[in-house]
């Protein structure tokens, strides 16, 4: 089994590359710099001298804030780069793994988003995302796109790395209390991911749209407030206080893309076509700092 992964030197790509994969799996990876999923023959050549049974595309531009001055890059890697990778696996009739976001929604339902809800992206990212979603599903019939939010791990660049940080750094940190959304561990998605793949193999794959994140809802500053206390547990503060974790209003952090005030995911659908449920996303945040910590 070849499974060809794209965006390998991002977190969740790190992740997918550490996978135990059953015997059998060959995996060639991709980072940014071996294939620009924005260069059009450079994806196509690819995917033919790879030749896999299976793509999974984890590379994206996700620099929110930074999309609204970049959109032409945002627009590239996220809706161009998509549409001629999908293109690319449909003339060698390849089924695609595309990983997408809980940012094509504007964040005003009240309850958690299902896969069916009308999407209504507020920034660049997140428009780009969507348009990334509509070239994969037109472009091949076999493909799964994964939906995820608030993504972070030991590794890259995510929030919960910036919070043990400015943690270290400072005595208050000051977070938004007021956008509601799912954690999750790109440990946990790769898993997920893996098991997706898995199906596929064996010519069980059930196309469509999905949802994963971690379970259960928390705002940026109570996720905040569960990382400085994991990191206090692991002696992260030494014989210092953790620093104190202020909460504040969206409308006190102003940045340059608005974000959706509820983003939290509702996972039934992955659970009843591939027998996937997301733990408590608190339980893998243990997971995560227990890592960090440990790899010091």
């Amino acid at each position: 089994m070849r499974l060809m992964v794209l965006g390998a030197d991002g977190q969740l790509g790190h992740e997918l590359c550490r996978v135990r994969w059953p015997a059998g799996y060959r995996i060639e990876a991709f980072g940014h710099a071996a294939l620009d999923i924005a260069e059009r023959d450079r994806v196509f050549e690819a995917v033919a001298r790879a030749r896999p049974d299976i793509v999974v595309n984890a590379a994206a531009y996700t620099a929110v804030d930074r999309a609204e001055s970049e959109p032409e890059a945002a627009w590239a890697a996220n809706a161009a780069g998509p549409a001629d990778l999908a293109a690319a696996c449909r003339d060698r009739a390849i089924p695609l793994v595309h990983i997408s976001t809980d940012y094509v929604f504007d964040g005003s339902k009240r309850e958690p988003y299902r896969e069916d809800d009308p999407v209504c992206p507020l920034g660049v990212y997140g428009a780009s995302k969507e348009a990334g979603e509509r070239a994969v599903r037109a472009a091949l019939a076999e493909h799964v796109i994964v939906r995820t939010a608030w993504v972070y791990s030991a590794h890259g660049h995510n929030f919960a790395r910036t919070m043990l940080r400015l943690a270290a750094e400072r005595p208050a940190l000051r977070v938004v209390a007021d956008q509601i959304g799912s954690p999750t561990s790109a440990a946990d998605l790769a898993a997920a991911l893996a098991t997706i793949v898995a199906r596929i193999a064996v010519g069980d794959g059930r196309w469509g749209t999905y949802h994963f994140a971690g379970s259960g809802a928390v705002s940026w500053h109570g996720f905040a407030q569960a990382i400085v206390e994991e990191a206090a547990r692991h002696g992260a503060f030494g014989s210092g206080a953790p620093p104190s974790v202020e909460a504040i209003a969206t409308a006190d952090y102003p940045t340059p893309a608005r974000r959706p005030h509820n983003s939290v995911l509702d996972c039934t659908k992955i659970g009843a076509a591939y027998g996937i449920t997301p733990r408590p996303w608190r339980a893998a945040l243990a997971d995560v700092i227990r890592e960090i910590y440990g790899s010091v």
